[in-house]
């Protein structure tokens, strides 16, 4: 590593620590678990988990659980993009360490895009129709109901179709990778009896002779 790369690399880990140490700071002063913005986000993170527990598809619930990884996965990216990027940013968090919101990014989005998502499974509806219409929702009513309590700003000229590009992006992603596992899943060979005699033969020849 070249001496200039090396001092700049360790200029951007200080400023990274005292932007960590700033968040923090910040979150005891403004966001702390006395503020009611604290109790909100506690409750957009914990409830929707125990709603998904209860509900969710036990017999699905690899793929459905599967696929709302994706959409947490994509959508804490695209978040943290947007707040990397000074696009947007939430006042207010649960936990102070985390730059984007853990309550969205990991809890009420994944689970709200998983029910519509096991809903269109169970009635064979059409699952692009039903998560375009919940993007439009989360992008135009959600979002703006959180900005109007302070919870979420837009800055540079972001707007809330930049959010719905993201969400659909979101959905078809996690859709498209969901359709490309349960595939695999599909054409694997069915017989697994079959498959272990090979892989004992491959692995262990002796003991597949003596079996």
């Amino acid at each position: 590593m070249l001496a200039e790369q090396s001092k700049q690399l360790e200029q951007i880990n200080r400023m990274q620590e005292n932007l960590s140490l700033l968040w923090f700071n910040y979150w005891q002063q403004y966001s702390n678990i006395s503020t009611w913005q604290f109790w909100f986000y506690a409750a957009l993170l914990i409830v929707p988990l125990i709603v998904l527990y209860v509900f969710i598809d036990k017999r699905r619930a690899l793929q459905i659980g599967f696929f709302g990884f994706n959409v947490h996965v994509w959508f804490t990216y695209i978040d943290a993009y947007g707040i990397k990027n000074g696009l947007w940013n939430y006042p207010y968090q649960a936990i102070p360490s985390t730059i984007t919101s853990i309550a969205l990014d990991a809890s009420f989005i994944p689970v709200v895009y998983m029910f519509v998502y096991q809903w269109t499974l169970h009635k064979h509806k059409n699952y692009y129709l039903y998560a375009t219409a919940l993007s439009v929702l989360l992008s135009f009513l959600f979002k703006p109901a959180l900005s109007a309590f302070g919870l979420f700003q837009l800055y540079k000229g972001a707007n809330y179709f930049y959010l719905l590009l993201g969400y659909l992006t979101i959905m078809l992603i996690s859709k498209w990778i969901t359709n490309l596992f349960v595939y695999f899943q599909n054409v694997a060979p069915k017989d697994t009896v079959v498959t272990k005699k090979l892989s004992l033969q491959r692995w262990f020849p002796n003991k597949a002779k003596a079996k």
